[in-house]
């Protein structure tokens, strides 16, 4: 497994993978550990780079999560919610066929190892109240806004996010 870092409005990604898919992808406030990008990497940095300007609405690189068989369920049902749309965790309970699997369907998307790509983000409460997101409530809030067209761009603080040697 391979390791890029690449720096966001949301802070530093952290993404792991290699050839076959990404196997992990995280948000956090540290500075990049090292700005070589393996090559194996550079397909999802650009993709990311691309989302975060708002020219990409969805993704194109192969993921690899681990995790029980329910939370892979839950991981590829969430991959089938549209850019720029949220589901309740009841919804997205029911439409796995249990109803009363709210708990398990949230613990899941908690454990979620590869935010962005697969877009826990986009879960919220019955009442649409933004719920728990493991990178902080204000990321979340962001990346909904961003993908509503709401985004305050001032997050970037200055910084471009485009990489030309990517």
């Amino acid at each position: 497994m391979e390791k890029a870092f690449l720096q966001t409005p949301l802070g530093t990604a952290s993404i792991t993978g290699d050839e076959s898919g990404i196997s992990q992808l995280t948000l956090g406030d540290e500075k990049p550990q090292s700005e070589v990008i393996p090559a194996a990497l550079i397909p999802v940095c650009r993709q990311l780079e691309a989302y975060f300007l708002g020219d990409l609405t969805q993704f194109d690189v192969a993921v690899r999560p681990e995790g029980t068989a329910f939370q892979k369920k839950v991981w590829k049902a969430l991959m089938e919610i549209p850019f720029g749309s949220t589901v309740s965790y009841g919804d997205l309970a029911a439409e796995l066929g249990n109803p009363g699997a709210v708990r398990a369907v949230a613990s899941a998307n908690a454990q979620n190892p590869i935010w962005i790509l697969i877009p826990c983000h986009r879960v919220v409460g019955s009442d649409g109240a933004l719920r728990g997101y493991a990178g902080g409530l204000h990321r979340k809030k962001w990346l909904l806004d961003h993908e509503n067209g709401s985004c305050q761009y001032s997050l970037f603080q200055g910084e471009q996010t485009a990489r030309s040697d990517l």
